[in-house]
Protein backbone atom coordinates (compact mmCIF):
# COMPACT_ATOMS: atom_id res chain seq x y z
CA UNK A 1 0.00 0.00 0.00
CA UNK A 2 1.00 3.74 -0.54
CA UNK A 3 0.06 6.50 1.40
CA UNK A 4 -0.07 10.06 0.60
CA UNK A 5 2.66 12.38 1.71
CA UNK A 6 0.14 15.55 1.05
CA UNK A 7 -1.64 13.94 3.70
CA UNK A 8 1.17 14.00 5.93
CA UNK A 9 2.33 17.03 4.94
CA UNK A 10 -0.94 18.94 6.01
CA UNK A 11 -0.48 17.95 9.63
CA UNK A 12 2.19 19.43 9.64
CA UNK A 13 1.10 23.04 7.81
CA UNK A 14 -1.85 22.71 10.18
CA UNK A 15 0.37 22.65 13.10
CA UNK A 16 2.00 25.51 12.60
CA UNK A 17 -0.70 27.86 11.90
CA UNK A 18 -1.31 27.95 15.63
CA UNK A 19 2.19 26.93 16.93
CA UNK A 20 5.11 28.33 15.01
CA UNK A 21 7.87 25.80 14.44
CA UNK A 22 10.95 25.42 12.75
CA UNK A 23 10.65 21.58 12.64
CA UNK A 24 7.31 22.15 10.42
CA UNK A 25 8.93 24.32 8.32
CA UNK A 26 11.87 22.27 7.89
CA UNK A 27 9.64 19.37 7.21
CA UNK A 28 7.93 21.02 4.64
CA UNK A 29 11.17 22.22 2.91
CA UNK A 30 12.11 18.63 2.64
CA UNK A 31 8.41 17.55 1.25
CA UNK A 32 8.83 20.73 -1.16
CA UNK A 33 12.38 19.28 -2.77
CA UNK A 34 10.11 15.86 -2.87
CA UNK A 35 8.02 17.64 -4.91
CA UNK A 36 10.18 19.72 -7.58
CA UNK A 37 11.79 16.78 -8.45
CA UNK A 38 8.57 14.90 -8.99
CA UNK A 39 7.45 17.99 -11.21
CA UNK A 40 10.60 17.28 -13.11
CA UNK A 41 9.59 13.92 -14.22
CA UNK A 42 5.71 14.19 -14.41
CA UNK A 43 4.58 12.43 -17.27
CA UNK A 44 7.87 10.46 -18.21
CA UNK A 45 8.21 6.69 -18.36
CA UNK A 46 7.66 4.98 -15.15
CA UNK A 47 11.62 3.35 -15.67
CA UNK A 48 12.74 6.92 -16.23
CA UNK A 49 10.63 8.37 -12.87
CA UNK A 50 12.07 5.18 -10.83
CA UNK A 51 15.72 5.39 -11.91
CA UNK A 52 15.32 9.37 -10.93
CA UNK A 53 13.89 8.88 -7.52
CA UNK A 54 16.78 6.40 -6.98
CA UNK A 55 18.75 9.25 -7.44
CA UNK A 56 17.54 11.97 -6.25
CA UNK A 57 14.77 11.39 -3.64
CA UNK A 58 16.07 8.42 -1.70
CA UNK A 59 18.98 10.60 -0.60
CA UNK A 60 16.35 12.88 0.70
CA UNK A 61 14.63 10.37 2.72
CA UNK A 62 16.96 8.66 4.01
CA UNK A 63 17.86 12.12 5.77
CA UNK A 64 14.71 12.84 6.06
CA UNK A 65 13.88 9.67 8.44
CA UNK A 66 17.36 10.15 10.01
CA UNK A 67 16.50 13.77 10.99
CA UNK A 68 12.88 13.06 11.98
CA UNK A 69 13.85 9.92 14.35
CA UNK A 70 16.48 12.59 16.10
CA UNK A 71 13.95 15.24 16.26
CA UNK A 72 11.51 12.60 18.22
CA UNK A 73 14.78 12.60 20.87
CA UNK A 74 13.90 15.97 21.56
CA UNK A 75 10.16 16.45 21.90
CA UNK A 76 7.79 14.97 24.61
CA UNK A 77 6.51 12.32 23.50
CA UNK A 78 2.73 13.44 24.46
CA UNK A 79 3.16 16.63 21.99
CA UNK A 80 1.38 17.23 19.15
CA UNK A 81 4.33 17.57 16.79
CA UNK A 82 5.66 14.01 18.13
CA UNK A 83 2.51 12.89 17.19
CA UNK A 84 2.66 13.67 13.58
CA UNK A 85 6.10 12.94 13.47
CA UNK A 86 5.29 9.48 15.15
CA UNK A 87 2.80 9.25 12.22
CA UNK A 88 4.77 9.23 9.51
CA UNK A 89 6.91 7.06 10.22
CA UNK A 90 4.95 4.39 11.11
CA UNK A 91 4.00 4.38 8.01
CA UNK A 92 7.24 4.77 5.93
CA UNK A 93 7.69 1.88 4.16
CA UNK A 94 3.96 3.08 2.49
CA UNK A 95 5.11 6.73 2.22
CA UNK A 96 8.35 5.71 0.43
CA UNK A 97 6.75 3.26 -1.96
CA UNK A 98 6.67 5.94 -4.87
CA UNK A 99 10.70 5.49 -5.27
CA UNK A 100 10.73 1.67 -6.05
CA UNK A 101 7.97 2.10 -8.52
CA UNK A 102 7.62 4.53 -11.26
CA UNK A 103 3.71 4.19 -11.28
CA UNK A 104 3.22 5.67 -8.07
CA UNK A 105 2.39 8.82 -7.13
CA UNK A 106 3.55 10.91 -4.15
CA UNK A 107 0.08 11.58 -3.28
CA UNK A 108 -3.29 10.99 -3.98
CA UNK A 109 -4.53 14.67 -5.46
CA UNK A 110 -5.10 13.62 -8.88
CA UNK A 111 -7.64 10.89 -7.81
CA UNK A 112 -9.47 13.37 -4.99
CA UNK A 113 -9.71 15.85 -7.52
CA UNK A 114 -11.35 13.44 -9.91
CA UNK A 115 -13.74 12.57 -7.31
CA UNK A 116 -14.76 15.03 -5.50
CA UNK A 117 -17.28 16.27 -8.27
CA UNK A 118 -19.14 12.81 -6.90
CA UNK A 119 -19.86 13.78 -3.16
CA UNK A 120 -20.79 17.65 -4.86
CA UNK A 121 -23.51 16.18 -6.99
CA UNK A 122 -24.67 13.78 -4.47
CA UNK A 123 -25.31 16.03 -1.96
CA UNK A 124 -26.99 18.77 -4.87
CA UNK A 125 -29.08 15.90 -5.93
CA UNK A 126 -30.83 16.02 -1.87
CA UNK A 127 -32.83 19.05 -3.51
CA UNK A 128 -34.12 17.12 -7.15
CA UNK A 129 -37.61 17.27 -5.37
CA UNK A 130 -38.92 14.12 -5.66
CA UNK A 131 -38.18 10.46 -6.87
CA UNK A 132 -38.62 11.47 -10.76
CA UNK A 133 -36.37 14.36 -10.18
CA UNK A 134 -33.33 12.62 -8.64
CA UNK A 135 -33.93 9.67 -11.11
CA UNK A 136 -33.31 12.85 -14.01
CA UNK A 137 -30.64 14.05 -12.18
CA UNK A 138 -28.85 10.83 -11.98
CA UNK A 139 -29.17 10.29 -15.49
CA UNK A 140 -27.83 13.76 -16.47
CA UNK A 141 -25.08 13.09 -14.12
CA UNK A 142 -24.28 9.99 -15.71
CA UNK A 143 -24.25 11.41 -19.35
CA UNK A 144 -21.98 14.49 -17.99
CA UNK A 145 -19.49 11.82 -16.35
CA UNK A 146 -19.56 10.01 -19.96
CA UNK A 147 -18.82 12.71 -21.97
CA UNK A 148 -16.12 13.67 -19.55
CA UNK A 149 -14.13 10.69 -19.32
CA UNK A 150 -14.87 10.04 -23.11
CA UNK A 151 -13.38 13.82 -23.19
CA UNK A 152 -15.89 15.62 -24.78
CA UNK A 153 -17.62 19.04 -24.00
CA UNK A 154 -20.51 18.25 -21.99
CA UNK A 155 -22.53 21.26 -23.25
CA UNK A 156 -21.86 20.57 -26.96
CA UNK A 157 -22.80 16.67 -26.60
CA UNK A 158 -26.12 17.70 -25.63
CA UNK A 159 -26.47 20.75 -27.76
CA UNK A 160 -26.40 18.69 -30.60
CA UNK A 161 -27.80 15.26 -29.51
CA UNK A 162 -31.03 17.91 -28.81
CA UNK A 163 -30.13 19.75 -32.54
CA UNK A 164 -30.31 15.85 -33.78
CA UNK A 165 -33.91 15.06 -31.91
CA UNK A 166 -35.59 18.24 -32.70
CA UNK A 167 -34.45 17.72 -36.31
CA UNK A 168 -35.99 14.08 -36.50
CA UNK A 169 -33.61 11.61 -35.08
CA UNK A 170 -35.09 8.56 -35.48
CA UNK A 171 -35.32 6.61 -32.20
CA UNK A 172 -34.08 2.53 -33.90
CA UNK A 173 -30.53 4.72 -34.46
CA UNK A 174 -30.10 5.66 -30.71
CA UNK A 175 -27.05 4.21 -30.22
CA UNK A 176 -25.27 7.08 -32.54
CA UNK A 177 -26.04 9.42 -30.03
CA UNK A 178 -24.14 7.98 -27.02
CA UNK A 179 -21.43 10.38 -25.59
CA UNK A 180 -19.21 7.41 -26.92
CA UNK A 181 -20.16 7.99 -30.50
CA UNK A 182 -20.17 12.00 -31.06
CA UNK A 183 -17.42 13.02 -32.63
CA UNK A 184 -17.44 17.38 -33.12
CA UNK A 185 -16.76 18.26 -36.41
CA UNK A 186 -15.76 21.81 -36.05
CA UNK A 187 -18.83 22.89 -36.13
CA UNK A 188 -20.94 24.54 -33.58
CA UNK A 189 -20.42 21.71 -31.10
CA UNK A 190 -16.82 21.87 -30.65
Amino acid sequence: MAYCWTHWRRRFVEYSRTTPSPICLEMTNRIAQLYRIEAEIRGKAPDVRRAVRQQLSKPILDALRLWLEGQLDLLSSSSDLARHIRYGLKRWVGLTRFLDDGCIETDTNAVESAIRPIPLTRKNALFAGNDDGAVTWARMASLIGTCKLNGINPQAYLEHVLDKILNGHMQDDIKSLMPWNFKPNGSKYS
